[in-house]
Order: structure tokens, then C-alpha cells, then sequence
């Protein structure tokens, strides 16, 4: 089956990928795993695009940067899977269909649904990440490394902040989600919504 996409859902795939992009040059240098900004339009992605288009978002974020456009930290390009933080770009297309689909099945979400909603996200982001780093680390880069190692520059050097910016993005998700909502449902009352063809 195809799905005929809205304007507005392919404007805003496409803006949130752009997003993540500009999100991973803001970022403070730290040893193998920079901080960036990239995971709050993640949370972002999810709550206020749903889980399919959310996922999408960061897919066509993902392949820009496979396909050689330096969209990621460390630049682009298919080689770019075997970069220790890679598993956090798999992490953060997870975590935006989880907690899209958590946000969905809420009538009428309230600020501690997408709170709880991005905490859980940010930990399937680091479920993902951290057995990544561990692999590529020491197995195709061949940096023998520890796993109290690689939890403590993959794990414990920014959980702390990306905790708090998963509380912010959630509080942010809640202003925003009605103007998103609202414009969802008048694209599909006026023709545009997605349907099966």
C-alpha cells in the first residue's frame, strides 16, 4: 500500500530532519561522544509529528548523511556506520516512533505524558548507543575498551544534561502540541491528509 503524504507532513519531516541536522553542530567537544542538541528535536520529532513521521524524519535525516552530505558531527558518508556514535542516530529514530506512538494513543496528552514519554526515549537512545560504542570500539576499530569505559564517556558524561533537556523538550512539546495538532487535522479537512491509494 502507498501512502499519499499531506504537504504539511512532508514540510514537516523534512524541517525536523533539518533540525536534527543543525542540532548536531551545536554541540560541546568531549572525548569519542560530543554533547549536542540534536536529541531535543528528536523528543520534539516525536511528540508533535507521531510515530511514523517522526521515525521518517530521522530516517531521511540519517540517509542524507549516508549519501555523503556532512550532516552529522563527524561529517557524512555510508562509512559513517562504523563510527562509535553511530548507534545513536539508530537511538534517536527508536525513540522518535516510541514516543510518537506513546503521545498517540493519548487522547489528550498533559505534560506528564510528554515528559515520561521523552525520559523513556532518551533511555532507548542510550539502550541503543551504548553496546554500539562498545562493539565498534572494540571490534572493527580495534580500541580495546572496558565497558565501565565506554558507560561512563557513552553514559554517565551527559546524562545528566540530556535528562534535563528531555524535561525541557517535553514542557516545550506541550505548547506546541495543540498548533501542530490543529493544523494536522484542518490539513485533512481541507483534502490534504494522507490516505491510501
Amino acid at each position: 500500500m502507498i501512502k499519499r503524504y499531506s504537504t504539511l507532513a512532508l514540510v514537516m519531516i523534512a524541517m525536523f530532519a533539518a533540525l536534527t541536522a543543525i542540532g548536531a553542530f551545536i554541540k560541546i567537544p568531549l572525548p569519542i561522544v560530543p554533547f549536542t542538541l540534536q536529541i531535543v528535536f528528536v523528543f520534539l520529532a516525536g511528540c508533535l509529528l507521531g510515530s511514523r513521521n517522526g521515525l521518517y524524519s530521522q530516517l531521511v535525516y540519517i540517509g542524507v548523511g549516508l549519501v555523503g552530505l556532512p550532516v552529522f558531527t563527524q561529517g557524512g558518508g555510508i562509512t559513517y556506520v562504523l563510527q562509535p556514535t553511530f548507534g545513536y542516530l539508530i537511538g534517536f529514530a527508536i525513540a522518535a516512533y516510541v514516543i510518537g506512538m506513546i503521545v498517540e494513543r493519548i487522547e489528550k496528552p498533559t505534560k506528564k505524558h510528554f515528559i515520561g514519554a521523552t525520559i523513556l526515549g532518551l533511555f532507548i537512545v542510550y539502550a541503543v548507543a551504548v553496546p554500539y560504542l562498545y562493539i565498534a570500539l572494540n571490534f572493527w576499530l580495534d580500541m580495546k575498551t572496558s565497558w565501565s569505559h565506554v558507560f561512563v564517556v557513552g553514559f554517565v558524561s551527559s546524562i545528566i544534561a540530556d535528562f534535563g533537556l528531555a524535561i525541557s523538550a517535553g514542557l516545550l512539546a506541550e505548547k506546541l502540541y495543540k498548533v501542530f495538532h490543529s493544523a494536522r487535522r484542518e490539513s485533512i479537512s481541507q483534502g490534504e491528509g494522507e490516505t491510501m491509494i
